[in-house]
């Protein structure tokens, strides 16, 4: 199991920073790891050059992981297709004229196995998002198998979008390898603690009824770009050796 594929209930739920932390957490641990995002909308055009720069998730990655970008960011291997229109991968290609193939992000992912024991792959938006106008995020992660790190939060819909996206992993016969919480949007105006303390337990507690394997792990508050470390059970360890 050397890839997992980091989703979310929705777009800007975390999966940035769940990303990166699991990635710190994976290299403490002495695995040898990195991250790559399938594809990543609003980037901003380098004026030097016209071209586009390196994605924007994975700066971020690398802050949150204490490391330089590698030569692995700087050739894109780690984010082969980049868009300037902050939209749906499919909406972004299009406007860009540009046509999305899903096998080089296939071969990048492939070329990045061969060098790391462990990829993280962080998707764009949702498992239902569009990468083309004939294959959604799910499709491209059911054909491949891999297993799936889900991201939710404790804001108001939150129970109903991770059950969903539940429910759609499993119909597409892939495993939940672990549901993670974000505490990112608890403090925010329209994150209720009530609602956020229930949403904890009662996704809990449904993990446990229905997915027996499947880890809960949530992420320690942070301070910006300097998170506090974060800890995974040996067990979490051992299932992505």
């Amino acid at each position: 199991m050397s890839v997992l594929f980091v989703s979310g209930i929705d777009t800007d739920i975390g999966k940035t920073y769940a990303t990166g932390m699991i990635a710190k957490a994976l290299m403490q641990q002495g695995i040898k790891v990195i991250t790559q995002k399938l594809v990543q909308t609003g980037v901003a055009i380098n004026p030097d050059n016209g071209d586009m720069n390196i994605a924007d998730d994975i700066i971020i990655h690398r802050q949150l992981m204490n490391l330089p970008l590698q030569p692995c960011d700087l050739d894109f291997t780690t984010c082969p297709y980049r868009y300037e229109k902050p939209a749906s991968p499919h909406l972004s290609a299009a406007l860009a004229e540009d046509s999305l193939n899903p096998n080089l992000i296939t071969d990048a992912t492939k070329a990045l196995q061969a060098d790391y024991e462990v990829v993280l792959l962080e998707g764009a938006g949702g498992l239902m998002v569009p990468i083309t106008e004939q294959l959604l995020t799910l499709d491209y992660i059911a054909d491949k198998g891999y297993p799936v790190i889900l991201v939710t939060s404790g804001r108001l819909g939150s129970i109903n979008h991770t059950l969903l996206s539940l429910q759609a992993i499993k119909a597409r016969g892939l495993s939940v390898h672990s549901v993670i919480y974000n505490h990112i949007h608890d403090d925010s105006d329209n994150t209720d603690a009530e609602i956020a303390a229930s949403t904890i337990e009662f996704l809990q507690h449904y993990l446990k009824q229905h997915y027996q394997d499947t880890y809960w792990l949530q992420l320690p508050i942070q301070d910006d770009l300097h998170p506090v470390a974060m800890s995974l059970p040996n067990t979490f360890i051992d299932k992505i050796k």
